[in-house]
């Protein structure tokens, strides 16, 4: 069955209009109870009652539908909108030309139409009877003119309809919804209208409203003055009959998330794993069932996700998409703290930093306080702050708790950085890869064949570096497979060319050598060296592919070594990046080393690496026959320090022993005069060598 969300208007029951919520048999009983009151009582009011959204004129419309559809015909029906009428003799004026038009046409029920015409001619002005009433003003005039200067009053009218309305035994049931969002002012018009003046035989009221509400709205009337309890005995004065609408069960309530959810997938050609229906279930349970209290209420959120789902269809994680849809819906001041936080949230920028120097603070309490300004009631502050923790780990984690399932970004949810402004902008971004155009992208690199969409993934891949290896990473894992020949051969090609800027400190290399040696390490061992020595045939390959063979038998800073030294295609591969390393190096090797670059520098520390003697020996040649600068060469090789009186780290100072003779440094600092004013880079260096030097070859000089 298809749920309509998107339409507010009450149903009848009809195949165009269908009873989801089994609120026929209630219509039903309620049209028997309209039967009873009438063998009962010449005149009633009934009063349906229910909160707000939960289906009070979809019931009215069932059953003003079976008593028009009735065979024979039995009832009349007139429905008045007490919202269009400011004043209490418009109202009156509408509730009489409503009575009589809603009575049959035909000549048995003339006097009464007639005489209930009259009687509302004779309490209305004359200006507001005669547009209800289609009749000429100057008519009016005169016939009011006659009864003045006759002896017909208001209240012969009204003896004349009564009798007539009697004698015609004909029953008008009188409809009005949505009573409680008169003003006070207005409500109380109705009720003088409806227990007073309209209290006539075969005339009878069914009304609707909202208890809570319209109590709360008679309580602000200068009648009850402020007084709950002198507001529902005025109440019980004017309903005779109270027909309260049955509970929204939690079994309703479902049922009707169930079909809606249904729809709306249907609708946008998606379904959802068995694992995102049991998280969806477990979110209902925990954050949206006791918010989600009305049929309006549910149908509001899946109309508002239906209606901004558009085009992140297969972009944005489904449940997130609702959750987050749900606090925009219900807790616009939540969702307006997203994107104010958003750092903090997804773990950009530099919000963990940010945390570890409040570590003194309670930022959980910080969060409460952040959720009760943006205007979360005290009943919903635990539920709203444990929805968050559901969508974003770094407030599980500030919990206490540790995040559940995929991480946000293996499954695109809003607590990735990556995705979180999908989830705000109902849309990819312009600087974003739609996931379609990346399958595409990923599908011509692994055929070989060139195409729009993976040009664009490489020049974003270059801009964009971080997002981009992230998102290729994720299909990896999510995948387990992936060209990752063709890739690492492209993106070495890019290595020297990535113009992304840093992300929390981390450099966009720093970045393509994680994903790299994820992709390395699907390769079978037939195909590596191969690899290798193809990524090498440029200089910021052969960089790269350093990285990559050296990591394979040492433990880097985020994955274990996964291979031995002896092994042959590591023997294979070595040998080839070390003869593309010399190869690179040739032009450098012939220039002054204040000239060499940086990327020049780097080959020099992966030639070092993987092959510390060899590399030793062809710096030495350099240093030997005069081309490099011993002093110029270790300003390009060491970090200059941190401060003026720093020393050089130890680390640096270590690997340094692969390219130079650490004896000829600290001789080199013993032949150096350095004045005290030279602030110079090679003078700084030198200052901080001379204070690294180990104390016993300072004692040996």
């Amino acid at each position: 069955m298809t749920y309509r969300f998107f339409n507010d208007d009450p149903v009848d029951g009809s195949t165009g209009f269908p009873d989801l919520l089994g609120h026929k048999r209630y219509a039903d009983h309620a049209v028997g109870l309209l039967q009873d009151v009438r063998d009962q009582s010449e005149s009633g009011v009934l009063a349906l009652i229910g909160p707000w959204g939960s289906g009070k004129s979809s019931v009215l419309k069932m059953v003003l539908h079976q008593l028009r559809e009735a065979e024979p015909a039995s009832w009349s029906v007139a429905e008045l909108n007490p919202w269009l009428y400011s004043d209490l003799d418009s109202l009156t004026a509408a509730l009489f030309s409503e009575i009589r038009a809603a009575l049959p046409k035909g000549d048995r029920w003339s006097v009464a139409r007639e005489k209930v015409r009259d009687f509302g001619i004779s309490i209305s002005p004359l200006g507001k009877v005669g547009g209800l009433f289609g009749l000429d003003v100057s008519d009016v005039v005169k016939s009011v003119a006659e009864r003045v200067g006759g002896d017909t009053s208001a209240s012969a009218a009204k003896e004349s309809a009564v009798a007539a309305l009697r004698e015609a035994d004909r029953p008008v049931l009188v409809v009005m919804d949505d009573l409680d969002r008169l003003t006070p002012d207005e409500l109380l018009l109705v009720f003088k209208l409806v227990r007073l003046v309209g209290n006539l035989p075969n005339v009878y009221y069914l009304i609707s409203f909202d208890e809570r509400t319209l109590l709360d709205v008679l309580s602000r009337s200068d009648l009850v003055g402020g007084s709950e309890r002198r507001a529902s005995e005025y109440l019980e004065k004017i309903v005779q009959v109270r027909l309260d609408l049955p509970a929204f069960r939690e079994r309703d309530a479902i049922r009707l998330v169930e079909g809606c959810l249904n729809t709306m997938l249907e609708n946008h050609q998606l379904s959802l794993t068995r694992a995102e229906e049991q998280r969806f279930g477990l979110a209902y349970v925990q954050y949206l069932q006791d918010r989600l209290l009305t049929p309006r209420a549910i149908k509001r959120l899946f109309g508002q996700a239906a209606a901004s789902l558009g085009n992140l269809a297969g972009e944005v994680d489904l449940v997130d998409f609702l959750l987050v849809t749900f606090l925009r819906t219900s807790e616009p001041g939540v969702y307006r703290l997203l994107g104010r936080h958003q750092d903090e949230l997804t773990g950009g920028g530099m919000s963990l930093f940010a945390q570890r120097r409040r570590q003194g603070d309670d930022l959980a309490q910080l969060w409460r306080t952040r959720l009760q300004d943006a205007g979360v009631g005290p009943e919903h502050l635990d539920g709203v702050l444990g929805l968050l923790a559901s969508l974003f780990p770094m407030i599980a984690r500030q919990l206490g708790g540790g995040a559940n399932g995929e991480p946000p970004q293996a499954r695109r949810g809003v607590g990735s950085r990556d995705y979180f402004d999908r989830y705000i902008v109902f849309g990819v971004p312009d600087d974003d890869l739609q996931e379609a155009v990346l399958t595409a992208a990923l599908a011509q690199v692994e055929s070989g064949a060139s195409g729009a969409e993976a040009d664009e993934m490489w020049l974003r891949f270059q801009d964009d570096t971080h997002r981009i290896a992230r998102r290729i990473q994720q299909r990896l894992q999510a995948d387990g497979q992936l060209p990752s020949r063709q890739l690492l051969i492209h993106m070495a090609g890019l290595f020297a060319s990535l113009t992304a800027a840093k992300e929390v400190l981390i450099s966009p290399e720093f970045t393509v050598v994680i994903l790299a040696q994820k992709l390395f390490r699907t390769l079978a061992a037939g195909e590596r060296a191969e690899v290798l020595g193809l990524m090498a045939v440029s200089a910021a390959g052969a960089d790269l592919a350093g990285v990559l063979l050296r990591n394979a038998i040492q433990p880097s800073d985020t994955e274990p070594a996964f291979a031995q030294e002896g092994d042959e295609w590591f023997t294979t591969a070595r040998i080839t990046v070390l003869g593309r390393l010399e190869q690179h190096l040739t032009t450098a090797g012939g220039q002054p080393a204040d000239e060499i670059g940086d990327l020049d520098v780097s080959l020099l520390w992966r030639w070092s690496r993987l092959d510390p003697a060899g590399a030793h020996r062809w710096v030495s040649r350099r240093l030997d026959d005069g081309t490099w600068d011993l002093l110029a060469l270790l300003t390009k090789l060491v970090r200059p320090p941190r401060t003026p009186w720093s020393a050089i780290d130890p680390d640096d100072l270590e690997a340094l022993d692969g390219l130079v003779d650490r004896v000829e440094v600290y001789a080199l600092c013993d032949r150096t005069e350095i004045p005290e004013d030279d602030s110079s880079a090679p003078a700084q260096l030198l200052r901080a060598l001379g204070r690294s030097r180990p104390a016993d070859t300072a004692n040996d000089r």
